[in-house]
């Protein structure tokens, strides 16, 4: 392609962009809302799997120490586990402390006023790297020396593991199912416009233009159409984010709930809606281009 023909085909894609102010408007408008729909669906995603990573992160084995062992010992205990292979960080517990967080999830006065440090043991909370090998990890822990006894909840754990893997396949169909739907709607889009010029189209051709010197001015304004389109989702996918983050933190009076701040994920965001932008205008124009160029 020479320059001349370069800068010929952007000037006409960009023109074609003008010309056809409504039929420009509403291609603009349904990949603006298609990119709305499929970067909402992705940030709620997103927002789930952070969600549930940290919970993970907060997933626990607690292992239990003899009472019998010395505080060195205990020590040493301590040092012995966060050597294991999937120990990601073990931190000490003691009586004090367990009765501390027990006595606040106690449910009676009585419970808390008989509550005594003697009626519980010194432990270590163990952090895993891969829940999948909670149970193998579990056992590990409990062939150490001084660990009494072990605690773990390993139905919680493949709860995590289901939950996030299920989530993660049911994304990614949706947002491949959405893509589609996207490049289907603004290629009929297009080919509107591009039906409006068919006798132009059939003209070229019969002067000897060729495929590509015809096509070239569709290719340019679909990616036109997908960069603007793109941006405009962008801004708007801002507002509405911030704007539900602020509810959703203003609802969650537990605090359950955290919210990644746009101003975290704006860059990876706007790389993701410029690219499909441009392949939804860009996709669609070739494929309502193609049925024209048959003549």
């Amino acid at each position: 392609m020479q320059r001349h023909d370069f800068t010929y085909f952007v000037h006409e894609g960009a023109s074609n962009l003008f010309s056809h102010g409504f039929m420009s408007f509403a291609a603009v408008g349904v990949t603006v809302a298609c990119l709305l729909i499929m970067g909402t669906f992705s940030l709620v995603a997103y927002n789930a799997e952070m969600l549930l990573k940290t919970l993970e992160s907060e997933y626990e084995i607690l292992a239990f120490i003899d009472d019998d062992f010395s505080a060195a010992r205990t020590q040493q205990v301590g040092e012995k586990l966060q050597q294991l292979p999937n120990v990601k960080s073990v931190e000490f517990i003691t009586r004090q402390e367990a009765m501390d967080a027990f006595e606040q999830r106690a449910l009676d006065d009585y419970t808390r006023a008989h509550l005594d440090p003697n009626m519980f043991r010194d432990r270590y909370a163990v952090f895993v790297k891969d829940l999948n090998l909670v149970r193998q990890t579990a056992e590990e822990v409990r062939a150490e020396a001084g660990v009494e006894d072990v605690r773990v909840d390993e139905d919680i754990a493949g709860g995590f593991i289901l939950v996030r893997n299920v989530a993660g396949a049911v994304s990614l169909a949706l947002v491949a199912v959405l893509l589609v739907v996207s490049v289907f709607i603004i290629s009929n889009t297009i080919r509107l416009t591009t039906f409006d010029r068919r006798d132009e189209i059939a003209i070229m051709k019969m002067v000897g233009a060729t495929n590509g010197f015809i096509r070239w001015p569709f290719v340019y304004e679909g990616f036109f159409l997908g960069l603007l389109s793109s941006l405009i989702a962008f801004v708007l996918q801002w507002l509405v984010y911030a704007a539900l983050a602020q509810s959703i933190v203003a609802a969650d009076t537990l605090k359950f709930l955290r919210v990644v701040p746009f101003s975290d994920i704006w860059k990876p965001v706007a790389l993701t809606f410029g690219t499909a932008g441009m392949v939804i205008g860009v996709g669609g124009s070739l494929t309502a281009i193609r049925k024209f160029l048959q003549v």
